[in-house]
């Protein structure tokens, strides 16, 4: 996996403060991508484990709320083995922060059910690993930039723990 960047403090995606990664590789190519030089799977560094490293550390302070993990896209299938890797290390090291992840595919459609683009061998693990998924494509024609944590009407911000115990999807509601 190659990632685009890591923002050591970000307010955008997601609440509080939090450290993102911005992995590489998105075969969507939604109309007017904010990030559209992610979608090249090679584009950026190569992941490594001192990447990993450098990512443990950057959550270390008590600051810091969580890690949001965003594109390219997360779900891609090359991706998922890597972001998996990382969520289970920070998980074990920092179970009290959060994790985020945002995805331009649709939970129902693309991750969960048998067969969809999003969906492989680890990733009912890696939906596990997940506090808030926010998913479904950005669309140019619903942009709205009054969103919080997100650029279209059509994505959604799901509660995963709880959508996991439901059986569907359930909207994560700031506390």
């Amino acid at each position: 996996m190659y990632y685009g960047e890591i923002k050591k403090v970000d307010i955008a995606n997601g609440p509080g403060t939090r450290v993102s990664l911005f992995v590489s590789g998105c075969r969507r190519h939604c109309k007017d991508c904010f990030n559209a030089e992610t979608w090249d799977f090679s584009f950026g560094e190569p992941f490594t484990a001192q990447t990993e490293q450098e990512i443990l550390r950057l959550l270390a302070p008590g600051y810091i709320h969580g890690l949001t993990v965003l594109g390219g896209e997360p779900f891609e299938l090359e991706n998922q083995p890597a972001v998996l890797a990382l969520l289970k290390k920070v998980r074990a090291a920092y179970p009290h922060k959060t994790i985020w992840c945002f995805t331009g595919n649709v939970l129902e459609e693309d991750i969960l059910a048998e067969g969809g683009c999003g969906r492989c061998a680890v990733t009912d693990d890696l939906l596990r690993q997940i506090d808030v998924l926010v998913d479904g494509p950005f669309v140019a024609e619903q942009r709205n930039v009054s969103l919080r944590f997100r650029g279209s009407e059509n994505q959604r911000i799901i509660d995963m723990k709880t959508t996991l115990r439901a059986g569907s999807a359930v909207l994560w509601e700031e506390t």
